[in-house]
């Protein structure tokens, strides 16, 4: 069995029932606008400022859409505009939509939030190795066996964000499951592959079902669709270099999600009001269930031994597929998504049933989305340099 490390073992249990250019952007607003237009002008400024060269925004109020907007270029050289309709690489985001999914299956007793994963599988998990899923690298390592759908979920399965970061990229357990939180991509690929080898879905298929057809996204697969070519958005490092979009041809639950704002606008509309689960479920979603005290989220299994003040103070905490903290309201819940080229965020003030979500073809927009955020949410105390520490962290 693995141990947490000293320090984070102990928060844990108190709290238990490469530098990039600085932002130009300051995030000092703190009154929430209804003023679209003016907030329109704003991220136009902020986007000229900071040199992004597209985002996109949608503002939900409970049941309603309120606003949603594209800004700038899906792909500056050819000059073409980003729009609402464009399709943009939802990245982690993705992570969100499969939990909800999965919350279906908790409600219908397909599957326990709480139940062994061995329960579900024909044999030993580390007996599973072909081109498709390998975890032949945990044999001998029985951690594996305490591993339930809950910890794959928040985070604290002890798992390593992606093997590609491990040692010879073999698997390993960092920590007992359940002991802390610690971001692994790894867990939901594993929880991915619970569903398809131990229950036989085919994720593609129920994610299409249960969430893009319930929710109206004509325009969101877990794969690359050959219409989409048309109408895509390419990308921007923070460099300003370009990258072309990728088409994914895996379905991933980590992230292999392509959208458009106008589709996760009518999403995170739907999963804000609940449809599709019911209300002891809804509530379970974004629940805080993992007390979260390190400096920054990446890289996950380095900051373990780290700590800083502001998660315990904001009671920042891993949920199901999203991470949750105390607002001046109450409870927020935000998910987000991220590689060299895609800055994406969606927070939610669940008191007062409020969802605002920013999609970004260039990385360099996550340098403004605190003062965008400030102007929609209010001043919500989110820890923004525990999750961009390269671009917040004074």
């Amino acid at each position: 069995m693995k141990t947490l490390p000293l320090l984070a073992a102990t928060l844990l249990a108190a709290c238990a029932p490469n530098a990039l250019t600085a932002p130009v952007a300051s995030a000092q607003t703190s009154a929430v606008t209804d003023d679209y237009d003016a907030l329109d002008t704003r991220i136009e400024e902020l986007m000229a400022a900071n040199d992004v060269k597209g985002m996109a925004i949608a503002i939900i109020d409970g049941d309603e859409i309120r606003h949603v907007r594209a800004f700038g270029h899906a792909n500056v050289e050819k000059q073409a505009p980003l729009e609402t309709d464009t399709i943009m690489y939802a990245a982690s985001i993705t992570k969100a939509a499969f939990t909800y999914m999965v919350l279906q299956l908790v409600d219908e007793g397909r599957i326990g939030l709480d139940t062994p994963i061995s329960e579900y599988l024909a044999k030993p998990l580390p007996e599973y190795s072909n081109d498709d899923w390998d975890w032949s690298s945990l044999e001998g390592d029985e951690d594996w066996r305490l591993l339930t759908p809950r910890m794959l979920l928040t985070h604290s399965s002890g798992l390593a964000n992606l093997r590609w970061f491990e040692p010879d990229h073999d698997m390993s357990f960092h920590f007992t499951p359940g002991a802390a939180y610690a971001y692994s991509g790894e867990g939901f690929y594993l929880l991915q592959f619970v569903l398809e080898e131990g229950l036989g879905l085919n994720v593609k298929d129920e994610m299409q079902r249960r969430i893009f057809d319930r929710f109206g996204m004509p325009n969101t697969s877990m794969q690359w669709r050959e219409d989409f070519a048309s109408h895509l958005a390419d990308g921007y490092k923070f460099d300003g270099s370009f990258v072309e979009h990728d088409a994914r041809s895996n379905v991933s639950a980590s992230g292999s999600m392509d959208t458009t704002i106008a589709d996760q606008a009518s999403m995170w509309r739907g999963m804000l009001m609940g449809e599709g689960l019911s209300p002891k479920m809804r509530a379970e979603w974004t629940r805080p269930e993992v007390p979260i005290s390190t400096k920054s989220k990446f890289p996950t299994i380095e900051v373990l031994d780290t700590y800083d003040p502001i998660g315990p103070e904001v009671h920042l905490a891993g949920g199901l597929g999203v991470d949750t903290w105390e607002g001046p309201s109450g409870r927020f819940f935000a998910k987000g998504g991220h590689n060299e080229w895609t800055g994406n965020i969606a927070q939610c003030d669940e008191a007062n049933k409020r969802c605002f979500v920013l999609l970004g073809n260039d990385v360099r927009a996550e340098l403004i989305y605190p003062a965008i955020v400030t102007m929609v949410l209010g001043d919500n105390r989110y820890p923004w340099a525990w999750t961009y520490p390269d671009l917040f962290r004074k």
